[in-house]
């Protein structure tokens, strides 16, 4: 295989693997306030998480940006916190229409601080020179990123349909009920790894 592939390799396994789980997390949040019609929503906001974990990706592994890996390691899950607050404020009602003009620039900016996890992740396999690693390791993360996308689009869908549809549309069920217990689940948890992450 060529060092394109093999970066492509690494990046697709750090998205999708479960030592990466805080990554995986934050994109559930942000996912989780999707419906099948929001697909292009969706896209959007998985993009501009590409977008700004790339730049910080290609400033770290190119020695211009040295971030504190303890510090970055806590703000992760506090992003994911951040996440599920914002999904929890609109639950119960209708989210205001400019949403998904920020939305994006929300993940774009989260992504700044996930791009500087990846580096260090990547500069342990770098082999020197900057352009085809970075390029591959981008390209693999964006694949499982779009994967982990699809998993998650057929789970929501099934449990809509199960609960609103087989279940006869369940007593007391919200339509944004998935919204609020994949947020509140995902807040807990990132709660905890901020606490055990607190930079001492």
């Amino acid at each position: 295989m060529n060092e394109l592939g093999t970066f492509i390799q690494f990046g697709f396994r750090h998205i999708v693997d479960i030592s990466a789980m805080d990554h995986i997390l934050f994109l559930l949040a942000l996912a989780v306030v999707y419906y099948g019609r929001d697909w292009r929503d969706a896209l959007w906001v998985v993009s501009a998480f590409t977008i700004g974990h790339s730049v910080t990706l290609g400033l770290s592994v190119s020695g211009i940006l040295d971030l504190p890996i303890k510090l970055i390691e806590f703000l992760i899950p506090v992003t994911i916190a951040l996440t599920c607050v914002e999904n929890l404020i609109f639950v119960r009602r209708e989210p205001p229409r400019w949403r998904h003009q920020y939305r994006p620039l929300l993940a774009g900016m989260f992504g700044l601080i996930h791009g500087a996890g990846f580096a260090d992740y990547l500069k342990g396999i770098f082999p020197g020179h900057v352009a085809i690693p970075l390029l591959g390791f981008n390209v693999g993360v964006e694949l499982g990123q779009l994967l982990l996308l699809v998993v998650f689009a057929a789970v929501f869908s099934l449990t809509d349909y199960l609960v609103f549809n087989v279940a006869g549309r369940a007593r007391g069920a919200h339509p944004n009920y998935r919204i609020a217990i994949v947020s509140m689940i995902a807040f807990v948890m990132a709660t905890g790894w901020a606490i055990q992450r607190y930079p001492k």
